[in-house]
């Protein structure tokens, strides 16, 4: 796939949580592509190291910080190492996530408040982490990551919807505070994206994929790059005055 080049994100300081695999390389990969300094989060250390390498020895700057995002201390002591090393960040893409599957009535509080920890307060206190540089620079665009499946109420994920619905409306509520300092928060809502993880776990069986295409009105698989370039756009000067959205990447489902 071909991707367009954004001029106003070269040389700007970049942080993506979760981005050592799946979207969140795709997500990673975008951005160094287009010249900025990118820096991201993740718990796997061996598949994030080789990633930042690789990326390196191309001439991209990029730099790994393991992190449990579950650890808030940790998240903010890496927002903090990521500063000194790049400077100040003007964009903030809050990728990480587990769409793990549950049995709704056998749900514990333990599994709910892991799913919450996971999915939902990283994004929050990652968040509150940033918006300091971002003000320093007099200008950000935050992206938080949702997920399509809340919209459509997919059985099976009631935690995870619940985390991703929330992600929604706490993005509108930053916009609302912190346009005036233009720092911009959008939501990205990926429909099936067929992750490596994702085939492993829930899409073993191709006919499951097929049922999927069945309902989008573009009857083609979404590729990890669509959502990353929707990204970029959301990041870039050329979504200015775009805030406080919402965008499903998800073919046009039915």
């Amino acid at each position: 796939m071909e991707r367009t080049q954004y001029p106003s994100l070269a040389g700007r300081t970049v942080i993506i949580t979760g981005g050592a695999s799946g979207i969140g390389e795709a997500i990673v990969r975008a951005f160094a592509h287009n010249g900025s300094k990118v820096a991201f989060l993740d718990l796997q250390k061996d598949v994030g190291e080789k990633l930042a390498a690789e990326l390196s020895a191309g001439g991209a700057t990029v730099k790994f910080v393991q992190c449990d995002l579950t650890d808030i201390a940790a998240l903010r002591a890496a927002f903090v190492e990521i500063k000194a090393a790049f400077g100040p960040a003007a964009v903030l893409v809050n990728n990480a996530a587990n769409d793990r599957r549950f049995e709704f009535l056998d749900v514990e509080v333990d599994d709910f408040d892991w799913m919450m920890a996971v999915n939902l307060r990283h994004v929050f206190f990652a968040c509150q982490a940033v918006i300091p540089q971002m003000r320093e620079l007099g200008q950000g665009a935050i992206i938080n990551m949702t997920s399509g499946a809340w919209v459509r109420g997919v059985p099976g994920l009631q935690a995870y919807t619940a985390a991703k619905a929330a992600i929604v409306g706490f993005s509108n509520s930053m916009a609302r505070q912190y346009g005036s300092e233009r720092i911009r928060v959008n939501a990205l809502a990926p429909g099936m994206v067929i992750t490596p993880r994702q085939r492993e776990l829930w899409y073993q069986d191709e006919s499951k994929i097929a049922e999927g295409l069945k309902v989008q009105s573009i009857p083609e698989e979404i590729s990890m790059d669509d959502v990353a370039n929707a990204c970029l756009f959301f990041a870039s000067d050329d979504s200015r005055m775009i805030t406080k959205q919402m965008l499903l990447v998800n073919g046009g489902i039915i």
